[in-house]
């Protein structure tokens, strides 16, 4: 049997319920247009997205309501 888990923040460690979505591209990697996706919870959406704006990958964040309102990556 195959249970499914509710999406978690994607913090290294944390287990909490993910809050948050943000939508980051590498643009060494990927199309402009391109979009990748890390759930954070209420406690890591400052820092996970502090590591990825200090890179430039940071595009947007936005909230989190459901799996189905996700894009997957």
């Amino acid at each position: 049997m195959v249970e499914e888990l509710s999406p978690q923040c994607s913090a290294k460690g944390c287990r909490a319920a993910a809050a948050w979505q943000l939508l980051w591209n590498n643009p060494k990697l990927h199309a402009p247009d391109h979009r990748k996706t890390w759930l954070a919870c209420d406690d890591h959406r400052v820092s996970l997205g502090a590591f990825l704006e200090a890179r430039s990958f940071l595009k947007e964040v936005t909230p989190f309501v459901s799996s189905d309102d996700a894009s997957v990556s």
